[in-house]
């Protein structure tokens, strides 16, 4: 069995964010990371979940016209395949589907770009995305910043909305 993908689409809509998509039960459940996922374990990333995506939308890059999904323009920033990491008070692994119910789910990355372990908590009506610490943890890299480019295309968001 191949493990479950995730990918990380940036999206210039009403305002540019990232979103972080797990595939889950066969669709990709959403979160909306304004800021982008930080490297550093210190820093607690707002993260919005959103509305779940078919599958074959973790390969989308283009330019939205229409409003279903926010008007402009995405491309994949980062994706990869993910380890669900996710353990109860027993030491059991949980069910990523239900560590999503119950508000925590901690994934281990391999992408491109993003590597190492991950948690998502609810707090609230909002999520926090952190990098937990591990050897892929660097404070001092912003990825946001010193790799714009899709892992498609090559395109920055900027070249995407000017296509």
């Amino acid at each position: 069995m191949s493990k479950p993908i995730f990918v990380v689409q940036l999206h210039d809509a009403r305002r540019l964010h990232y979103d972080v998509r797990l595939e889950v039960d066969g669709v990709l459940k959403s979160w909306a990371v304004p800021r982008g996922p930080s490297l550093d374990p210190i820093v607690k990333r707002l993260a919005v979940f959103t509305t779940d995506h078919d599958l074959e939308y973790a390969s989308y890059e283009g330019v939205h016209r229409e409003a279903q999904y926010g008007s402009g323009a995405v491309i994949v920033w980062d994706a990869g395949v993910y380890t669900n990491l996710t353990r109860d008070d027993h030491h059991q692994l949980v069910d990523p589907a239900e560590a999503i119910e119950r508000g925590h789910l901690k994934v281990q990355l391999h992408g491109v770009k993003l590597n190492g372990a991950w948690a998502f908590t609810r707090t609230g009506a909002d999520w926090l995305l952190v990098k937990v610490k591990d050897a892929d943890a660097d404070p001092d890299l912003d990825l946001t910043i010193t790799e714009p480019r899709s892992v498609l295309s090559g395109l920055t968001i900027e070249e995407m909305a000017a296509s």
